[in-house]
């Protein structure tokens, strides 16, 4: 693999705030940035020195930021896999299209895990409603039942409880064929996130802790609050899952802790996740600067947490109760990632705070009344 240096472009698939966040790391070391997103004014588009305003699977626009970088990154996994792939011919894409047409889809990742030796639940796949009927048994309720394709933050899946219920999944094989897996009673959501280069060389972030709200990620706690067994058992699940996979770049692995301190795999993200913000204030290298070396072929460096940490997310109705108090806690540390709308629910910033006592922050948290129902 070449090695890509400062002076050069780094074109990313996707305008959000992922692709901004890897982009501002990439600047920092003298990287010049290409992004192709449908807006002109995207997160990202606003720091980037060339903009390409085209949907993800334009042909032409996948060609144009071909030829503009050296290198290409993605920021999300929803992207035209067909259209990666092309790209691979005739870009240099160390992450492959691979990896995208694996996450994209529940069933190929649920064997794709499974493949690697890490452990998750019991589940079945369905291409059509009838044919979950006659494997559900295999499963039992309560089961979780989603879509393959498509669905995030809670949408595209349904829990059913018992048989009679059933039936309320029958609209999702209207989207895409189906998955159901065995609900798993756990204690805790925690996410691993790995970081290889073409070199296998891989580090882990530190393991954190995740809370959500309405399906949303609302706080990340690092280190996540849990006992060394289960960090041990995390740490090597998420080496198996990128061995396996032969990862360059970034993979966010999401787990719950059982009661019996053993992990379950929930899902996986080929890109920085939401709960690794906290790494640009509290380690000594972020998720989108080790993201940004993998991906340009260098060595990694291995991250060290300075401090505990919480992120908080801002959600669009976050953002007015934020900025009116922000002057407040000169400890906050605080990041917008410039949408032009505060949508409801929408993830406009988050908010990572470095602390030395948890509990505490997370009572200091509370009383702000920003995040408040």
């Amino acid at each position: 693999m070449k090695t890509i240096l400062p002076g050069q472009t780094i074109g990313i698939i996707g305008g959000g705030q992922l692709g901004r966040m890897m982009g501002l790391a990439a600047k920092e070391a003298g990287f010049k940035i290409a992004v192709l997103d449908p807006v002109m004014d995207s997160p990202c588009g606003q720091i980037a020195d060339i903009r390409i305003v085209a949907p993800y699977n334009d042909e032409i626009a996948l060609e144009e930021l071909g030829e503009v970088s050296d290198v290409i990154t993605y920021e999300f996994e929803n992207i035209d896999y067909e259209g990666l792939k092309r790209l691979t011919q005739i870009a240099h894409v160390p992450q492959g299209a691979e990896l995208v047409r694996i996450t994209q889809n529940r069933i190929n990742e649920k064997a794709e895990i499974t493949a690697s030796g890490a452990p998750v639940a019991n589940y079945v796949a369905a291409q059509t409603f009838e044919e979950l009927t006659l494997k559900i048994g295999e499963v039992g309720y309560p089961c979780i039942v989603k879509t393959a394709f498509g669905g995030y933050d809670g949408k595209g899946q349904v829990k059913i409880d018992s048989e009679s219920d059933l039936h309320e999944a029958e609209s999702l094989f209207v989207h895409s064929a189906c998955i159901a897996e065995a609900f798993v009673p756990f204690t805790k959501e925690i996410s691993v996130i790995i970081q290889r280069n073409d070199k296998g060389q891989s580090y882990c972030l530190p393991v954190a802790e995740n809370i959500h709200k309405h399906h949303i990620l609302h706080e990340s706690i690092v280190p996540a609050r849990v006992n060394e067994k289960v960090l041990a058992q995390a740490e090597d699940a998420a080496k198996k899952i990128a061995d396996h996979l032969n990862l360059v770049g970034t993979l966010a692995v999401e787990m719950f802790v059982l009661e019996n301190d053993e992990i379950i795999i929930n899902e996986l993200a080929p890109r920085p996740h939401n709960s690794g913000h906290y790494s640009i204030e509290a380690c000594n290298i972020s998720q989108f600067h080790q993201h940004i070396r993998a991906i340009c072929g260098w060595p990694l460096r291995k991250p060290i947490l300075w401090q505990s940490s919480i992120m908080v997310n801002v959600l669009g109705e976050h953002v007015a109760p934020l900025t009116k108090i922000v002057t407040d806690y000169p400890d906050w540390s605080i990041h917008l990632y410039g949408k032009a709308e505060a949508k409801l629910k929408r993830k406009m910033g988050h908010v990572t705070i470095m602390t030395d006592n948890i509990e505490k922050t997370l009572e200091d948290i509370n009383s702000t009344g920003i995040w408040s129902e």
